[in-house]
C-alpha cells in the first residue's frame, strides 16, 4: 500500500510520518514535492538552495517515483505530502495509485506556529484551499470521499485515532506507533533544522491542545479565509 498524507503545514504531519516509520512494516518519505515546488514557483523558503540540490525538481520525476515500487521491500509506504506543494502546473494523474488521506488541523493552530517559522504567512502558504482542492479531485477519480483525520482528535487520544486511521486503510493497528526515538531521523528532509525543532525533542504525541489562540487582525483574516475549506473537510473525519 502506498499511503499519500496530504496536510498543509504545521499539522501534526511529521510526528504523524514518525508514527508510521515506528511501525516497522512501512518506509516513509518527507515531501517529495518541496524541492519541485520551489524550483517552479521561485518561492523564497528558509533553506531554499539545500531544499532544491536534496530533491529532484522534475515533478514527473517525482510523481514517477511516488507511483513506483516502495523503498526498501516494504510492504507499505507512508508518503507526507503538502498541499501547496501540488501548484496547477503538477500533473496529478498519479494519485490514482495512491490511498489517498487528509491530514486536517484549524486554522488557527496552523497560522500561529507557521508564523513562530516564517513571518507573515498567506493564504497560499498554509495549505487549506489546495487540500479542499485535493480533496475533491481525490474524491472524483474514486468515486467516494477520502477519509479525514484530524491532528486534535490524534492529539486528544492517540491510540483511539490511529485505531480507526489504519482500520480505515486496511492496516493493523500497532502499539508501536505511539512511540519513537527522540532527535533526528534519517528520513527526515534536509529542513529539518529549521522546521522540526519540536518534534526532535518528542518520544510519543503531545497531549491534547487548550483553546484556540488569539490572533492579530490579519492573521485572524486569514483564519476567516481558511476555515470554510476546513470546515467542509472536517465534516469528513473518521
Amino acid at each position: 500500500m502506498k499511503i499519500a498524507m496530504w496536510s498543509g503545514p504545521r499539522n501534526l504531519s511529521t510526528a504523524l510520518m514518525y508514527a508510521f516509520a515506528a511501525r516497522g512494516d512501512c518506509a516513509v518519505s518527507d515531501e517529495p514535492f518541496y524541492a519541485a515546488y520551489l524550483q517552479a514557483t521561485g518561492i523564497d523558503h528558509p533553506m531554499r538552495s539545500g531544499i532544491i540540490a536534496s530533491q529532484p525538481t522534475d515533478p514527473a520525476e517525482v510523481a514517477a517515483r511516488c507511483a513506483g515500487p516502495n523503498p526498501e521491500g516494504q510492504p507499505h509506504w507512508y508518503q507526507k505530502h503538502m498541499t501547496m506543494h501540488m501548484i496547477p502546473a503538477f500533473d496529478r494523474g498519479f494519485l490514482r495509485s495512491l490511498t489517498n488521506v487528509f491530514l486536517l488541523r484549524h486554522p488557527a493552530r496552523v497560522i500561529a506556529s507557521y508564523a513562530k517559522k516564517r513571518e507573515a504567512p498567506t493564504l497560499a502558504d498554509i495549505g487549506f484551499l489546495q487540500q479542499a482542492q485535493l480533496f475533491d479531485q481525490v474524491a472524483d477519480m474514486t468515486g467516494s470521499a477520502p477519509p479525514v483525520i484530524s491532528a486534535e482528535a490524534i492529539r486528544a487520544n492517540p491510540g483511539q485515532a490511529l485505531t480507526r486511521l489504519c482500520a480505515t486503510l486496511g492496516l493493523p493497528f500497532t502499539d508501536r506507533m505511539l512511540h519513537w526515538p527522540a532527535g533526528p531521523k534519517p528520513y527526515d528532509g534536509v529542513w529539518a533544522p529549521h522546521w522540526y525543532n519540536a518534534v526532535h525533542r518528542s518520544s510519543g504525541f503531545e497531549d491534547p491542545e487548550g483553546p484556540l489562540p488569539d490572533l492579530p487582525g490579519e492573521y485572524q483574516r486569514l483564519v476567516d479565509q481558511a476555515l470554510a475549506a476546513h470546515d467542509r473537510l472536517a465534516a469528513h473525519a473518521i
